[in-house]
């Protein structure tokens, strides 16, 4: 059984990056604030990121469930992710998106996500608010920090503040950063757990199989422990460069990390963490291989 801490969906990009627009083009790409990027694989050639295309993906690696986080460059999806959620109820938990100065709905989502290296207002202590909420509605909160310690300061305050709401902290702490150590730091405290989406993003020039992933991995698991850690795809975006199977593969197949530990790190932690129940069987189909 796996669980994916990090994905993404939309029917229509309509982001922001830098307050310039982020709009499809075609075969995958995207303009990006004025630059061209491949934004996802380019057989999605209308550029929709859907649920049925992910779902597809999920039985093919025989991942059983996903997490879908949301990020401001791809605009608003919380319509989209309530009609996803409907069609893939045991399958799927979605996050509503936090913008700044905008009533964050509630209504119908797992989670909270906050993009806070994108903030204008970057304290998060100026943001209380979304975390109080989240907390009484019983929701977690994933969070991509600023890279390195510049908010971790303040994130500690709120997880003292809010000692029940669970936090996963996404990118694996910005690993290829200096002081990513401070963000993993925060999973010591009982709430706070750390997911690795875009962590083959962030080693893509290494690429498969990521032995310098797999190390960071271990690092933060001697100050967290690996109950603390787990598993995110960062779907589709990882998928320009690689298959969704290969963006956990490289776990599975490592000879350093224990079964039990792998166990942790792709299934019972998010289980745990995220209240996935029921979660269907993905049976192996062979292949043309």
């Amino acid at each position: 059984m796996i669980i994916d801490a990090h994905a993404h969906l939309w029917k229509n990009q309509k982001g922001l990056v830098d307050g310039r627009a982020v709009t499809p083009l075609e075969n995958g790409k995207s303009d990006f604030g004025g630059e061209v990027r491949q934004m996802m694989p380019p057989y999605m050639t209308d550029c929709e990121n859907t649920a049925e295309r992910l779902i597809a993906n999920m039985d093919y690696a025989m991942v059983n469930g996903a997490v879908i986080t949301q990020e401001e460059i791809d605009g608003n999806q919380n319509d989209y992710l309530k009609t996803a959620k409907s069609k893939y109820p045991n399958r799927l938990k979605i996050c509503s998106l936090y913008l700044e100065n905008t009533e964050t709905e509630t209504e119908g989502f797992d989670g909270i996500k906050i993009c806070a290296g994108r903030l204008r207002e970057q304290n998060l202590l100026k943001h209380s608010g979304v975390f109080e909420k989240a907390q009484e509605k019983g929701m977690f909160i994933s969070i991509d920090l600023a890279e390195g310690s510049r908010q971790t300061g303040e994130l500690r305050e709120l997880i003292q503040q809010y000692p029940s709401l669970k936090t996963a902290i996404g990118h694996f702490g910005m690993v290829t950063v200096g002081g990513w150590l401070e963000q993993i730091k925060l999973a010591r405290h009982k709430n706070v757990y750390i997911e690795s989406g875009g962590i083959t993003w962030l080693f893509n020039s290494e690429f498969y199989p990521y032995p310098s992933a797999v190390k960071a991995i271990l690092e933060a698991s001697e100050i967290c422990g690996f109950e603390k850690l787990m598993w995110g795809s960062d779907y589709p975006r990882t998928m320009v460069e690689i298959t969704y199977k290969m963006s956990y593969d490289f776990i599975v197949k490592s000879p350093l990390i224990s079964e039990d530990e792998k166990e942790l790190f792709l299934f019972k932690n998010a289980e745990k963490f995220y209240n996935f129940e029921k979660l269907p069987e993905c049976p192996e189909i062979k292949n043309m291989l």
